[in-house]
């Protein structure tokens, strides 16, 4: 069996010392030899392929054991944590976070906490999409029209600022080309209000 220790700073400003003081501490006290420790310093955010947890899932075998400080080191999302833990249990290695004491192995008690993990992930997911639902709900009631506005918010903004200027210059017979110019915005962007605005093009 192999002891692996697993940190994970999110930064260069971070220190990797509270970490390893709190493994070691846990090592000592359960007569444990770590055989390996694993430091990156990276986002939880970045894909599980681009970090070295990848690659260490990958290296793992039965009855290796994997200790983290805490169970966000592996993690910030629930749903990206419950198929770490699916993956090592059924790889049968033991995985422990020593601050929240959660020891998973191929236990029926460390499935059902996994599946917990799992639920938890569901959960989140449902409730987010709930208050996106609710949220685009209000919009609609208090006649908010949704949907992606008709071309870029700050040039719309922009041609709407200077409908008369460029009526003006479209009265003047100045190309279509030059009042793109001046506006600052692509002809076809100009062509758009124009016909917008129901005027000849």
């Amino acid at each position: 069996m192999s002891v692996i220790a697993y940190i994970r700073k999110s930064t260069d400003k971070q220190s990797f010392e509270h970490q390893e003081y709190e493994i070691e501490q846990y090592a000592q006290k359960h007569n444990l030899k770590i055989d390996k420790w694993v430091e990156e310093s990276i986002s939880s955010r970045k894909e599980l392929t681009k970090r070295q947890l990848g690659e260490l899932l990958e290296e793992l075998k039965d009855g290796d054991c994997l200790i983290c400080s805490e169970i966000s080191r592996l993690s910030r999302s629930v749903g990206e944590i419950f198929l770490i833990l699916q993956t090592l249990i059924s790889k049968k290695c033991q995985v422990v976070s020593i601050k929240e004491n959660y020891n998973f192995s191929n236990s029926l008690q460390s499935q059902i906490l996994a599946f917990g993990f799992g639920l938890s992930s569901q959960i989140e997911r449902d409730l987010i999409s709930q208050r996106t639902k609710t949220a685009l709900d209000a919009k609609k009631a208090a006649g908010v029209k949704l949907g992606r506005p008709f071309g870029a918010e700050s040039k719309k903004l922009k041609l709407s600022k200077n409908t008369k200027r460029i009526r003006d210059l479209l009265d003047k017979k100045v190309s279509k080309n030059q009042i793109a110019r001046i506006m600052g915005v692509q002809k076809i962007t100009l062509r758009r209000f124009i016909k917008r605005m129901g005027w000849s093009d």
